[in-house]
Parts: structure tokens; C-alpha cells; sequence
């Protein structure tokens, strides 16, 4: 990814500091260091965080503790220097000029106590409410990447419009678009998704893949009658009785590779070009995440899932800040 070398996959930490989707507590810190370092040990050196995970108290947790659990990296130092972070950066309506978002990178820095962010990325696009604000924005991103504050730079939550003139007005200014974010999963192929897939692999942009297990659902491990807590369960029951399909395939393809659910839906989204980033709070889940790397799914399986996610009647929502 231009000056940087990532692992094929990374992991998420948006759960890292959330107490209402994720049930974040501080006494899972230790277990938190347990997985970051296991993650690291076993070649996985992105990290995906951002400026507004974790709230009121917890506001930046997330960021905290990535750069604590760096600090305290007990392996080899050549492998702790080449993590790369990803944060982003909120488009909240106070960051109006270009340096108060070089002001949150700041911020950013100071949380994880680091010298500099792999890839420094704009959250989400505020072209469908406050579009005059997107041009400082804009602004920010080249001046912290001319500052040297961070090695790359990157987009969340933009779509395919929006995707082509960000690039271009990046490109203008001398500053190379690195990735994109973009929700994408067997859940989440719909047109957008495929004609952002297609810009980015046109342009030499990377897609990193949030929710590529849909936030559980391909996971295998929930039905109609069991369902997670909290806001999660509203969502699953909406849409999980659509999904026999795509499920049914997955579960089919695990089977007779050996492997479970969840690596083979992961396995899909590394397939497709994308790096995935899935969500990790405990050793257990890095185990099991980490199983999905070192082989690839052959392309009549691929075709099987496709056509499987394709039958199954509902689909993720999509980010309510994605833009065209």
C-alpha cells in the first residue's frame, strides 16, 4: 500500500472502548493486550481505530490503548516498529478549518503516544449535509500528509461519486489516495460496493473491508431465537431469517475445508483484493480470525457464495454516512 507493507488482513478495534454496542469494560484491558500481542506475533502488523471510538469517559479509548498495548509489545522490536495504525478521523461540525483536522491528528498522536499514523483517514464525507465543509477537510488530509504526520492517506464511507473527486483533488495536490474503507461482505456486494471496487482497483486504491462478518451475522453462531444484546439484536432479527443461503454455503464450504464459518467469509473478502479488518476482544476470536489466512478459496467456491449471498433475500444495511 504505497510506502507501507500490511498483512493481508487487520484487525478492527472499534469495540475497544464501546460500552453500548460492544460491552467494553476496563477490566478487559489485559485480555485486550493478550490478543493485540498474539495479532502481532502471528504477522498481522494494521491496526484500524478512530477518534470517536469510545465515549464521554472513554472518549479515544480505543486509540489509548493501541498505543499502550504497543508500548508494552513484549516481541522483537523490528516487529513492533512495523505496526502501522489506521485511524480516523470524525467529520464532526466543529472541524471547519483544515487545521482543526490537523489538530485532531494531533490529538490522535498524543493518545497513542506515537511518532507518526500509517494511514490517516476522513472518517465519513459531509458531502450530503454540509458539503462546503468537505473541501477543509479535504484541505487537512494534505496538510497533515505534507506535515509528515502520517505516512498515508485514506477515505472511510465514501462511494463511488464522491470516491472519483476526492482522488482527483488528492492526486491535483500531489498527494496519493491510498485506501479506501468501505463496508464490504458477503452481506455487503450490493452495486455500490462493486462499482467502488472497481474505481479502487483502477486507480491503485486499496479497499480495507470493515463488518466483513456483518457484525456477527456470518459468524454462524446466531439464529432467529438466539440473538445478541442491545442494539445488534434489532438488527439480526431483522434480517438473519433471509440468510439460510448464504449460511447454508458457508457452512458447506467450512465442512469440507476444515475450517469454520467465519474464516471462510473472511477468506471470500481477502480473495476479492480487499483487506479485511475484523473486529477481535479476545485471544479466542484472534485465534480463530487468524485461521483464515494462508489459503484461498477456489473460484467455483467463490461463485457458490456469490450466487448463495445473491439469493439470500436480505442484505446489510448500509452506513447511513456512506455518500454516492
Amino acid at each position: 500500500m504505497g510506502p507501507l507493507t500490511v498483512s493481508p488482513m487487520g484487525f478492527g478495534t472499534w469495540a475497544w472502548g464501546n460500552q453500548l454496542l460492544w460491552g467494553y469494560q476496563d477490566s478487559m484491558d489485559s485480555e485486550l493486550q493478550r490478543t493485540f500481542n498474539l495479532a502481532v506475533e502471528n504477522g498481522i502488523n494494521l491496526f484500524d481505530t478512530a477518534d470517536s471510538y469510545g465515549t464521554g469517559r472513554l472518549n479515544g479509548q480505543s486509540e489509548k490503548l493501541l498505543g499502550k498495548f504497543i508500548r508494552e509489545f513484549p516481541g522483537d522490536k523490528q516487529v513492533k516498529s512495523d505496526i502501522q495504525i489506521a485511524t480516523k478521523f470524525a467529520a464532526y461540525p466543529w472541524r471547519l478549518t483544515p487545521g482543526q483536522f490537523v489538530n485532531a491528528c494531533k490529538s490522535s498522536l498524543d493518545r497513542m503516544q506515537i511518532e507518526q499514523i500509517g494511514i490517516g483517514q476522513l472518517h465519513w464525507s459531509t458531502a450530503n449535509y454540509a458539503p462546503l465543509q468537505e473541501r477543509a477537510l479535504w484541505d487537512g488530509l494534505v496538510a497533515m500528509y505534507e506535515k509528515g504526520l502520517v505516512r498515508a492517506v485514506g477515505v472511510s464511507n465514501y462511494g463511488p461519486k464522491q470516491l472519483l473527486k476526492i482522488h482527483k483533488y488528492l492526486d491535483d495536490r500531489g498527494v496519493p489516495l491510498r485506501s479506501a474503507q468501505v463496508q464490504f461482505s458477503l452481506l455487503s456486494m450490493g452495486n455500490d460496493q462493486m462499482e467502488i471496487k472497481n474505481i479502487c482497483d483502477s486507480l491503485g486504491i486499496r479497499i480495507i473491508a470493515y463488518s466483513p462478518l456483518g457484525l456477527g451475522m456470518l459468524t454462524g453462531k446466531y439464529t432467529p431465537s438466539n440473538l445478541p444484546p442491545g442494539p445488534r439484536g434489532l438488527l439480526f432479527r431483522q434480517i438473519l431469517p433471509g440468510l439460510e443461503p448464504l449460511l447454508a454455503s458457508l457452512r458447506q464450504i467450512a465442512q469440507r475445508r476444515r475450517k469454520t464459518i467465519p474464516q471462510v467469509a473472511i477468506n471470500w473478502c481477502i480473495c476479492k483484493g480487499t483487506i479485511p479488518i475484523p473486529g477481535v476482544k479476545s485471544v479466542k476470536q484472534t485465534e480463530a480470525n487468524l485461521g483464515a489466512l494462508g489459503w484461498q478459496l477456489t473460484s467455483d467456491e467463490l461463485l457458490q457464495l456469490e450466487c448463495a449471498a445473491l439469493d439470500s433475500p436480505q442484505k446489510m444495511i448500509q452506513n447511513v454516512f456512506q455518500t454516492k
